[in-house]
């Protein structure tokens, strides 16, 4: 149906009542906790609200923003949060049906040495133990799993970086109307080892052997769904943090030139950035990143993750509907 965005606005007047913190009548209630750096935080917020409003179908989505307050943010970061976002703990007083939980770029060379690592982990409690599902993205996936499980993320050699194709688990709620193969986009240095998350009872629905977990789901008081890729992004989003990795190499940031994502380019576009490529490596300069043909690559590129990406998050939509029903009913027959 729909996807109605409630932004928080605080009280003009020091007698004027505070914004409700109630929910709409059958709307779904999604708190979406947006921890994304500075420069994505608008982007994330039309992600996932674009995604979300494509899934809808037959439900309303009510949708509100927040993030955790230690995350670093510059000043028009903290003046875009504080126009729109929920403060964490209101959000949570609320009670959302479902949370979904970004990650963010870590700054530490451990997780739990983040600075907002304990608000984190007091949020995983925290769906654990009141949201009837929850979706947790790349770093905020790595989070729970070590906060749960003890499994720590390992780094890898090199940037995983594309759009890969995986299996995917037959017969399983969330992937119903989900094909292989699965094509869905990855953009991070760590990974989860796929025998240490089996090991510890987790779900693996999707799985490539040069991306390892997809998506995996853990199913005990709360349905807890994980991505390490993501199907949130939009068709240029790859092509944006490339773009941006390629000018921190020219501005002198990293010392390596990006590896170019796989799977996801055309050939005219990879033939335009490897041109660009040769240019860069003879004649590295910041002003160079002017002529990068961001215009040209992104007319050659096509999304062909997102079809897949409405109908998981659909499901999941169903899943929480269908479990708040079933409550419901529970209640009434326990009643008088």
């Amino acid at each position: 149906m729909s996807v109605e965005i409630e932004a928080h606005t605080a009280p003009p007047h020091p007698r004027r009542a505070p914004v409700s913190s109630t929910r709409c009548d059958g709307a779904i209630f999604v708190g979406l906790v947006n921890n994304m750096p500075d420069a994505a935080l608008a982007s994330t917020e039309a992600q996932f609200s674009a995604l979300l409003a494509a899934a809808a179908g037959r439900h309303s989505v009510q949708l509100r923003f927040s993030s955790l307050p230690e995350v670093p943010r510059g000043p028009d970061a903290r003046a875009r949060i504080a126009r729109g976002y929920w403060p964490i703990e209101t959000l949570l007083a609320a009670e959302p049906d479902a949370l979904i939980v970004t990650g963010t770029e870590p700054i530490a060379a451990r997780l739990a040495d983040e600075p907002y690592w304990r608000r984190l982990v007091e949020l995983i409690t925290w769906a654990e133990e009141h949201a009837v599902a929850s979706i947790w993205s790349c770093l905020a996936a790595h989070a729970v799993v070590e906060s749960i499980d003890g499994i720590q993320r390992r780094r890898l050699a090199e940037k995983r970086c594309g759009v890969f194709a995986h299996d995917i688990l037959a017969g399983h709620a969330l992937l119903d109307g989900v094909s292989a193969p699965l094509p869905m986009p990855h953009s991070r240095w760590n990974e989860l080892p796929v025998e240490a998350l089996r090991a510890a009872g987790y779900e693996i629905l999707s799985f490539s052997p040069e991306s390892g977990a997809d998506a995996f789901v853990r199913h005990d008081q709360s349905l807890m769904l994980f991505f390490q890729g993501h199907p949130e992004y939009e068709d240029t989003t790859l092509l944006k943090e490339y773009r941006r990795d390629v000018g921190r190499y020219l501005n002198g940031q990293q010392s390596h030139y990006p590896t170019l994502p796989q799977g996801y380019l055309s050939a005219e576009g990879r033939e335009l950035l490897e041109a660009f490529e040769a240019r860069a490596l003879g004649e590295r300069s910041p002003a160079l990143l002017e002529d990068f043909p961001f215009a040209a690559a992104a007319a050659t590129l096509r999304n062909t993750w997102r079809p897949a990406a409405v109908t998981l998050y659909r499901n999941w939509l169903d899943f929480i509907a269908a479990a708040r029903a079933s409550s419901a009913e529970e209640v009434s027959l326990a009643g008088p």
